[in-house]
């Protein structure tokens, strides 16, 4: 069976979506059968890989929902393929709060399609509502990206209970996969100093592989592109690489 991940963290802001369009593409780089699923309603996945969201008849909430197929919702890009998001997902911590099952409602579509790739990779909103659950409901590992500041560093250990919660009560299958280290400047003595207290903590969960800041994953998104079409000799593209290769490395147990 292939692998589910999540890639999450509350706090905005910290290359979230950068790390789920880069990761899958180096994924599929790399021989891997890939699907991106956008479950944030701000769909900023969707549209940093060329999409316009507003015009999309079906997405990953009708999908949920199971109104519609995975043929009728999925957009293909470089070769992996895209379950894509709009603002209309913003309504589903209301519109499901008396589903039964609520929280099962992404597992189960996935599970029609589990079969068809070797890494499913969800980019989660930044907040631990119903769709957060959903995703951690779904996924065997948790991918965290962490910025190297205090403040980002701050709302770290409210999303560690949220995915012993989780643990607990949805999915005692779930894992923190990993750590990842993003928009990373060395030469700052704070980004060395955070960098040490999140080693302390996560130990060897925290990669090897640092992103490091880096104009080109800040520019690939609006042209719709990842960073290994846009620039793939940067920094961010080589970073990007290495950590894929941490991450199949990688086994969580």
């Amino acid at each position: 069976m292939g692998r589910k991940l999540c890639v999450i963290n509350q706090k905005g802001g910290v290359g979230k979506t950068t790390s789920v369009m880069n990761i899958g593409i180096g994924m599929k780089n790399a021989g891997k059968r890939v699907l991106l699923i956008d479950l944030d309603p701000q769909a900023n996945l969707t549209s940093a890989l060329g999409f316009q969201p507003q015009q999309l008849e079906s997405t990953v909430y009708e999908w949920m929902k199971g109104e519609t197929s995975f043929e009728d919702t999925a957009l293909e890009y470089q070769g992996l393929y895209l379950i894509p998001s709009n603002v209309e997902l913003s309504a589903a911590d209301i519109e499901l709060s008396q589903v039964t099952g609520r929280e099962l409602l992404l597992k189960k579509a996935m599970d029609g399609v589990l079969d068809r790739f070797d890494c499913i990779l969800i980019d989660c909103s930044p907040t631990l509502g119903l769709l957060a659950l959903n995703a951690l409901t779904a996924v065997h590992e948790v991918l965290v990206p962490i910025q190297p500041e205090y403040l980002p560093l701050e709302g770290v250990s409210y999303l560690m209970r949220t995915i012993e919660l989780a643990q607990q009560r949805l999915n005692h299958d779930l894992k923190v996969g990993g750590v990842i280290v993003t928009r990373y400047d060395g030469r700052r003595n704070l980004h060395r100093e955070v960098v040490d207290i999140i080693r302390t903590h996560f130990e060897d969960k925290l990669f090897n592989t640092f992103i490091r800041n880096n104009v080109a994953l800040a520019e690939a998104p609006s042209y719709g592109k990842d960073i290994f079409t846009y620039k793939p000799d940067s920094n961010g593209a080589q970073d990007y690489e290495a950590l894929c290769k941490e991450i199949l490395m990688r086994e969580v147990v």
